[in-house]
């Protein structure tokens, strides 16, 4: 029992202190902008541009894009939050060594160090889903969306935490951004259906987590193919949860 309560103090200590960080960054306008200017540029310029015209199996296409630039917004925005504050933590404020040497367990500071992701990223996500209900009057949000939603930030808030605790300097960060973020947002089925891509590109996109984030955020029941991409989801974002934390256990600088 007290080994579950500490481990919940010691979670709640790291996330609060995220989240007082958070809180700071949000009075600044330019770190708001940075984070949403471009998700709902996009839900602009598509919704407008081709809102009214198109439709995917009878669904209009504002639901199926505001759908897929919750999913996008939501892993970018946990993603950097905790890939930034990991590797500026370690590589310039040196703040997070002294979480490391504290009397956090490596569990804990995982789990509040991605919890303060998916803060990050459901603010981010409730914009999206406003301005497109504000915009298209479209709200395309259920059951499923909120289950895709959970599991592609707790995804994305550990693969920050890799990244941050691998990365040499920030500047690396533009590496992994151009040759998997980038390409994941745009090929994983965010503004169109991932059927529309060529055969080997088709098959490729499966790898990424985000493709079937999409599945599930707009499955209207338990299908097979839904079931198959929440059990990949799963699998995904627990290999990268554990594989966090060993790389905290082991972590030496």
């Amino acid at each position: 029992m007290n080994t579950v309560l500490d481990f919940a103090y010691e979670t709640w200590a790291v996330f609060l202190r995220e989240a007082l960080l958070l809180k700071n960054k949000l009075t600044k306008l330019g770190f708001v902008f940075y984070s949403l200017t471009s998700p709902l540029i996009y839900l602009a310029a598509f919704g407008f541009g081709f809102g009214s015209r198109i439709s995917f199996e009878g669904v209009r296409y504002e639901y199926f894009l505001v759908q897929g630039i919750v999913s996008m917004t939501s892993m970018m925005n946990s993603y950097n939050l905790v890939m930034l504050a990991v590797s500026y933590g370690r590589l310039h404020t040196k703040s997070f060594q002294n979480l490391i040497t504290s009397p956090v367990s490596a569990l804990s500071l995982m789990t509040g160090t991605v919890l303060s992701g998916i803060l990050r990223g459901v603010m981010a996500s409730v914009v999206v889903i406003l301005a497109g209900f504000i915009l298209f009057d479209v709200f395309p949000f259920g059951f499923f969306s909120a289950v895709a939603l959970f599991f592609n930030l707790l995804f994305a808030g550990s693969l920050g935490v890799i990244i941050g605790l691998s990365i040499k300097d920030l500047e690396a960060n533009a590496v992994i951004m151009n040759f998997f973020i980038m390409p994941m947002n745009f090929f994983s089925g965010t503004f169109y259906p991932v059927d529309n891509l060529p055969g080997f590109l088709n098959k490729l996109v499966y790898l990424f987590p985000l493709t079937h984030t999409n599945i599930i955020m707009r499955a209207e029941s338990m299908t097979q193919p839904v079931l198959l991409s929440l059990i990949i989801l799963i699998i995904l974002t627990f290999i990268t949860f554990i594989a966090g934390v060993f790389m905290l256990k082991r972590y030496s600088e």
